[in-house]
């Protein structure tokens, strides 16, 4: 099965470089709606793509260079519902902050997928 693997990161890879990456909530912003959340890496979305919340498809960006490293898949139990969280250039203690960002609370988890 791992050329279906290769063939899920070639289709993210190809969906980030052909998509602009918008980022909304600049690392060290907080939270529109949880002033007390401060962002700890870059967050956005891709540009003209959909997700289940009917936004564009979320990315955490970090400081590497802008290769698709991991993926978040998420369940959130008070919006009821999941998504994955695209990472873009993450280093490794940057990957911690999303993965700790995703399950700090009861309502939302998180699982962290390596590429």
């Amino acid at each position: 099965m791992d050329g279906y693997n290769e063939d899920f990161w070639k289709a993210l890879d190809e969906l980030v470089s052909n998509s602009e990456i918008v980022i909304d909530r600049p690392k060290g912003s907080a939270h529109p709606r949880f002033s007390n959340f401060i962002y700890k890496v870059d967050y956005g979305y891709l540009k003209d793509t959909s997700s289940m919340d009917g936004a564009g498809i979320d990315v955490w960006v970090g400081s590497g260079d802008k290769k698709i490293d991991a993926i978040m898949c998420i369940v959130d139990l008070l919006k009821r519902d999941s998504e994955i969280k695209i990472l873009v250039g993450c280093s490794e203690e940057e990957k911690l902050e999303v993965y700790k960002t995703h399950n700090e609370t009861q309502y939302m988890k998180g699982i962290l997928i390596r590429r």
